[in-house]
């Protein structure tokens, strides 16, 4: 279920995400805070800022209407994934966010596109989300397991339904760090970790950082950022400080260490807000801005905002 906002709201909140004379951090205050909302209108400025320039904006967009579950969005999400001009980043998260709502509908674009598309890290995210897909039908039957497939504990849709709680932590270590394993597998392993916690589950999850695909990487670091555990902030400042990393695992390591936000971890992204990679320096001033806000007691969010005076 979305909150419910006033009509000025709603609009300013559109108006600020689709300002490119606005800062990054507040296009993604006003972003938040339409993940939020449901309707029309907040659609389709998610919808207009997946294709906008900053490929960190768009791609966060496109998760946020698969966070949603939103089925109206499906023809755009397709175009988008289809769309080889963008970034792999925003095509990645358009066919994740295709999983995550799950529709049948959603099969036959999402094998389209891990037969004919040419990055990696978006073929992988395609046999995700058709394994999600798959996953969710075979559980169907079942509200209790529906409701643990689509919605975890850090109220997240996971791109995976976690592994069953009978596996050990050794057991799911192993899972996660064999590269022989399918990625669905290891990712179900992964969000097992995280749910599990305690120290020898970050620690796995902290291994596997090193793991060959791009696409895991990123969404361990994503992981870690969700557990908020110090233990991983050496290994998030050196994937952040490795120019040679692809720039989703910098960007998520970069958000990690926000969210861990012990005083290297902000010093470090103070150093990298200036990355020429924009995917990374923009994430870097996102983080910043939110630590700030939370410092000063304030919602990063404008969710419970008052309605905004025109000027």
């Amino acid at each position: 279920m979305g909150f419910s906002s006033s009509p000025e709201t709603e609009k300013f909140l559109c108006d600020r995400l689709l300002d490119n004379a606005q800062p990054i951090s507040e296009r993604f205050r006003a972003l938040f805070s339409l993940r939020n909302l449901r309707g029309s209108a907040p659609r389709q400025a998610l919808l207009l800022a997946t294709r906008d320039p900053s490929n960190l904006l768009a791609h966060e967009a496109a998760f946020a209407l698969g966070q949603m579950q939103d089925a109206e969005a499906v023809p755009a999400l397709e175009r988008l994934l289809f769309d080889l001009t963008l970034h792999p980043i925003v095509r990645h998260e358009a066919a994740e966010a295709l999983g995550a709502i799950g529709l049948e509908g959603n099969v036959c674009i999402l094998e389209k596109s891990l037969a004919t598309d040419p990055a990696q890290e978006v073929r992988e995210t395609c046999e995700l989300a058709l394994r999600r897909i798959e996953e969710q039908k075979n559980v169907k039957h079942n509200e209790d397991e529906m409701l643990h497939l689509s919605v975890s504990a850090f109220l997240s849709v996971d791109p995976a339904r976690p592994t069953s709680d009978c596996s050990s932590v050794q057991e799911l270590r192993e899972v996660l760090l064999n590269e022989e394993k399918c990625m669905y597998e290891r990712y179900a392993a992964l969000f097992a970790l995280r749910n599990h916690g305690g120290e020898g589950s970050v620690s796995a999850i902290v291994d596997s950082l090193s793991a060959g695909s791009a696409l895991l990487r990123h969404e361990v670091a994503y992981v870690l950022g969700q557990l908020q555990n110090k233990a991983a902030s050496d290994a998030l400042s050196e994937v952040l400080r490795n120019v040679n990393e692809h720039p989703m695992v910098r960007h998520e390591a970069a958000e990690a260490l926000g969210s861990i936000a012990d005083k290297e971890s902000v010093a470090l992204l103070e150093e990298f807000v200036k990355d020429p990679e924009s995917i990374v320096s923009q994430s870097c001033e996102v983080a910043l801005s939110m630590l700030e806000f939370e410092r000063s007691g304030k919602s990063f969010e404008y969710l419970f905002m008052q309605t905004p005076q025109v000027q």
